[in-house]
């Protein structure tokens, strides 16, 4: 059962602190805000990007975002467009960056009519025959997410960029140079391998018309 609820969690590539690490520090809004300057230019102002290759970074869960930006930071995510950006930052700041931007609010995104269906069912229902489990027992029917246990709100988000990430988890199954921050456990890199191009573009459209 324990294995179960793990899967689950990590359907769309985000994981609970007590597999991928733990980021503890307490981020204040306000000191993240002055150090966002430099990220307006591709996340937006208030952390709602323009383009659909930047993630949106409003409303993501103050400990996901903690975990991912220690992550970029220390290596542990390569993102090519970030190299440079978090040198020097604490773990301070980077919590405090955090806070800033879930104190945002996330704009919406629109579902491609053509892939409601089989976004749909992906995402509630996941792929059984292929061990890929449904996203709503973490991220919530909605959308939303689970801030406490550090599971983000996928809703709203730009399907560009959630089908980004879920290719990188799949490459990162047999290939190093994929995505690999999920844990030794390799779950959402062995979940996301068990999606088709087709399922992965469905699921990331439907995911982002979620309120």
């Amino acid at each position: 059962m324990k294995k179960v609820a793990i899967v689950f969690s990590l359907v769309l590539g985000w994981a609970p602190f007590g597999i991928m690490g733990q980021a503890n520090a307490a981020g204040d809004a306000a000191a993240g805000k002055d150090q966002t300057v430099v990220c307006s230019a591709c996340h937006g102002a208030d952390g709602n990007s323009a383009v659909g290759t930047f993630p949106k970074l409003a409303g993501l869960g103050e400990k996901y975002l903690t975990k991912q930006l220690m992550d970029i930071r220390d290596g542990a995510r390569p993102i090519p467009t970030m190299v440079g950006q978090l040198d020097g930052k604490s773990d301070q700041d980077l919590a405090d960056i955090a806070a800033f931007y879930d104190s945002q609010t996330r704009s919406g995104g629109q579902t491609d009519p053509a892939l409601l269906a089989l976004g749909e069912k992906v995402y509630r229902g996941g792929v059984a025959e292929r061990n890929v489990a449904a996203c709503t027992a973490c991220h919530s029917p909605t959308g939303k997410g689970n801030a406490p246990a550090g599971f983000p709100a996928l809703g709203g988000q730009h399907a560009e960029y959630i089908a980004t990430q879920l290719r990188a988890y799949r490459k990162g199954y047999e290939n190093a140079a994929g995505r690999t921050n999920d844990g030794d456990s390799k779950i959402m890199r062995t979940t996301a391998f068990g999606l088709s191009d087709g399922e992965i573009d469905a699921v990331s459209s439907y995911i982002s018309g979620l309120k």
